[in-house]
């Protein structure tokens, strides 16, 4: 995980870009080579790039290039950011789930039934995503989590 969130910081310090803008209207090839710089952002950088430069078109063309409309234009209720969350390349139900609780639990996003929406990751208490990591315990505690899930799963079979 902390691999993953470095990935826009990398992104800055290699491209200069800050903003889905910026990202957007990058060369491919030129974004691709910041991806694939060493340390790579991430284990499949052709792909990711490929992914997040989609993504910052989709912001720019569907959100005015401001991320932060998905929940804040036009008081949405929870279930309405998930639906627009689920609109975004590379956002599947579990990934706009996690994401819709993140918003809730750590950005004080409180559109009606973001829980409900975000459930089972909006549930008060829980210690199952990156929603929940607020600490190197916590941190500790969702990874426990995923283990004994994948731990169940595998014995499932």
């Amino acid at each position: 995980m902390e691999t993953a969130f470095a990935g826009p910081l990398k992104i800055e310090q290699r491209t200069g870009a800050a903003d889905a803008s910026a990202i957007a209207h990058m060369d491919p090839e030129t974004f691709l080579a910041a991806f694939k710089e060493t340390p790579a952002v991430h284990r499949f950088p052709g792909s990711m790039a490929t992914r997040v430069q989609t993504l910052c078109q989709t912001l720019v063309n569907d959100w005015g290039g401001d991320a932060a409309a998905l929940w804040t234009q036009g008081d949405p209720t929870g279930a309405e950011v998930l639906k627009r969350l689920k609109k975004l390349p590379g956002f599947g139900e579990q990934k706009a789930k996690i994401f819709l609780a993140l918003l809730g639990k750590q950005y004080g996003f409180t559109g009606e039934g973001w829980r409900e929406a975000s459930a089972p990751y909006g549930e008060d208490g829980s210690l199952r995503s990156v929603a929940d990591i607020v600490s190197p315990e916590s941190l500790a505690q969702v990874r426990a989590h995923k283990k004994a899930m994948k731990a169940a799963a595998k014995a499932a079979k």
